[in-house]
């Protein structure tokens, strides 16, 4: 088989790995048997190996995916004619992926290995640039308060996914950080 193939089969079988390696994570949580993450992407455990040598190396590999999706999320709103609309989109997107991603990023992150905090700090700053341009056009727009920091919003933002216990109470939270706790008619924004 000729070396391009061969890049173009693993490409392809690292990418089926990972899929089915996320809908695992998402259905039983990071501690689920590589043996069922190589089954369900209708490989051998040879290939799972052959790519990912260890459990970390596959929920990184998989988290990444996330981050990427995330971002690549938050990109697709710059464009979005509502700039406050699409800061809460994303953040609604956000708050989902901290609530139920928590335990995937600190299986993936749970070792003093320098690679995984490097990859930490990069998925970090890529949300959190994400949100900065989000909250930047919002603000310029006049929709967002001016003194908001990126990291105010984010810390608020990461408080409600944690003290939410689960995804639907995580958004509601937001919900009302977007509101404020005065309703419209005792001078809350709209």
């Amino acid at each position: 088989m000729p070396q391009r193939a061969r890049r173009a089969d693993a490409a392809k079988n690292s990418r089926l790995l990972v899929a089915a390696a996320k809908e695992l994570f998402d259905e039983h949580g990071p501690d689920v048997p590589l043996d069922d993450v190589a089954r369900r992407a209708g490989l051998g455990n040879a290939t799972l190996y052959r790519h990912f040598p260890t459990r970390g190396d596959l929920i990184v590999a998989v988290y990444a995916d996330e981050v990427a999706a995330l971002h690549d999320a938050g990109a697709a709103l710059l464009d979005d004619p509502d700039p406050a609309g699409a800061l809460f989109t994303w953040l609604d997107a956000f708050v989902v992926h901290v609530a139920s991603k928590r335990a995937l990023a600190l299986a993936g992150t749970e070792n003093d290995d320098e690679r995984r905090t490097e990859l930490f700090g990069r998925w970090h700053d890529s949300m959190r640039s994400t949100a900065l341009r989000l909250l930047a056009r919002a603000q310029e727009a006049g929709a967002i308060e001016g003194d908001l920091s990126v990291d105010d919003v984010l810390a608020l933002t990461s408080a409600a996914a944690v003290a939410g216990n689960g995804t639907d109470r995580a958004r509601r939270l937001v919900g009302v950080l977007r509101h404020g706790f005065a309703g419209p008619s005792r001078g809350g924004r709209s």
